[in-house]
């Protein structure tokens, strides 16, 4: 199986410093990053660790799903994935970490019911490999048919 690589340039301290992440392996782009834009409500114009972090696992669930829903016996017509990463504070080892994940997931499906598209919903959090390597982050899941 392949490895891929992203690579930052940091300059500067934490809250005066800032940097650029680069996606080497698909070369598809150099986003900003700060400490303090990544700690505010406001991303403005910058990434952070954490919308990363986002993008990495509803892409990857996103696949999961894709694969269970078919060995379920369905057909996914389209799959609407967000995921919802978020930074706290660490109030036992301090400064911070990720405090918890909510993955919202709409499905137009064809041979599967309510019941069957859940079952595959949740066998899709605990298997993507994203969510495993996230293990110890409360990841919360909500999951319904559209159409």
């Amino acid at each position: 199986m392949p490895t891929r690589t992203a690579r930052t340039a940091w300059n500067g301290g934490l809250q005066d410093g800032s940097g650029q992440v680069e996606l080497t392996s698909s070369g598809v782009g150099t986003y900003d990053v700060s400490f303090p834009k990544r700690a505010a409500e406001d991303a403005g114009g910058t990434t952070s660790p954490e919308e990363l972090v986002a993008a990495a696992h509803s892409s990857c669930y996103a696949m999961q799903l894709s694969a269970l829903i078919a060995e379920a016996g369905g057909t996914p017509q389209a799959l609407e994935v967000k995921a919802d990463v978020e930074l706290g504070e660490d109030k036992e080892a301090g400064g911070f970490k990720l405090t918890g994940i909510t993955l919202t997931v709409r499905g137009e499906v064809e041979g599967l019911d309510e019941a069957g598209f859940a079952d595959a919903a949740e066998k899709a959090k605990a298997g993507c490999p994203i969510s495993k390597a996230l293990a110890g982050v409360e990841i919360t899941l909500d999951a319904a048919l559209e159409g």
